[in-house]
């Protein structure tokens, strides 16, 4: 059997599926991002939210959002509890893997980045009816939050079904770049995790290919079910849903920091 990283393991098919029917998550024109200072999604509002929605925004999210105009301070003081570790979830979609942690990990804290209005919406009424005390948010652009935490200040990283930007000319735009990988090594402490999970082979081939050149990464992996199973405990997404009603399966990814 091949060794970790080596190159012979292959968690996808030597040709990519077809992307026919795959909606991206903004549910915007390809053609036509609204992409600026270096953003990696489409528009930011959908649907209209209801009354209690914004509300939320008004009265829970400036209690939760991290406040990126001043220095990162240690992150386990962002809580009002006591944290073990602090993990980061990029682009939490409706907050069902962020919620589902948080309430299986109360020693553990959470950071959730979402750009988008209506799913952090739906994460902050998740919030609200829970009374979780160990998340906080980020209602921006993941690369700017990268920048600003502090080095090796975090146990892992997840991106589950990110937007997979089908079309060719819009490949640079996928969040998983080679001059990305060095921001997510330098947020993860030595042992640290990233988590990657994408229905759509070419993305999960895209980024297996830059984090096994990557040097501050390592591949773990040694058998098919280290990635075509999902995490112990993981409790999926409605994007993984759709997936599978699709007939899409999950790769699911772990790079470990060196």
């Amino acid at each position: 059997m091949a060794s970790p990283g080596s190159g012979p393991i292959s968690p996808t098919p030597s040709a990519p599926p077809s992307t026919k029917g795959v909606r991206r998550r903004a549910d915007s024109a390809a053609d036509n991002p609204q992409a600026q200072g270096g953003a990696f999604f489409g528009r930011r509002k959908g649907h209209r939210l209801r009354a209690g929605q914004a509300g939320l925004f008004d009265a829970l999210l400036p209690r939760l959002a991290l406040d990126l105009a001043q220095p990162a301070p240690e992150l386990a003081t962002l809580f009002p509890i006591t944290v073990e570790s602090v993990r980061l979830e990029i682009g939490f979609g409706g907050g069902e893997n962020l919620i589902a942690e948080a309430s299986a990990h109360p020693t553990v804290g959470f950071i959730g980045c979402e750009p988008f209005v209506n799913g952090m919406a739906k994460a902050l009424a998740a919030i609200d009816a829970s009374g979780l005390r160990n998340i906080r948010l980020h209602h921006g652009d993941a690369a700017d939050l990268l920048r600003w935490l502090p080095a090796a200040s975090l146990a892992r990283i997840t991106l589950l079904y990110p937007d997979p930007w089908p079309k060719r000319r819009h490949w640079k735009r996928r969040f998983v770049q080679d001059e990305r990988i060095p921001a997510f090594a330098r947020a993860l402490r030595q042992g640290g995790e990233f988590r990657f999970a994408s229905d759509i082979d070419s993305y999960v081939a895209w980024t297996l290919a830059r984090f096994l050149r990557a040097d501050d990464f390592i591949w773990p992996a040694t058998r098919a079910d280290d990635w075509r199973k999902p995490w112990a405990g993981f409790a999926g997404t409605r994007y993984e849903a759709k997936a599978l009603r699709e007939g899409r399966r999950g790769t699911y990814l772990t790079f470990v920091r060196r």
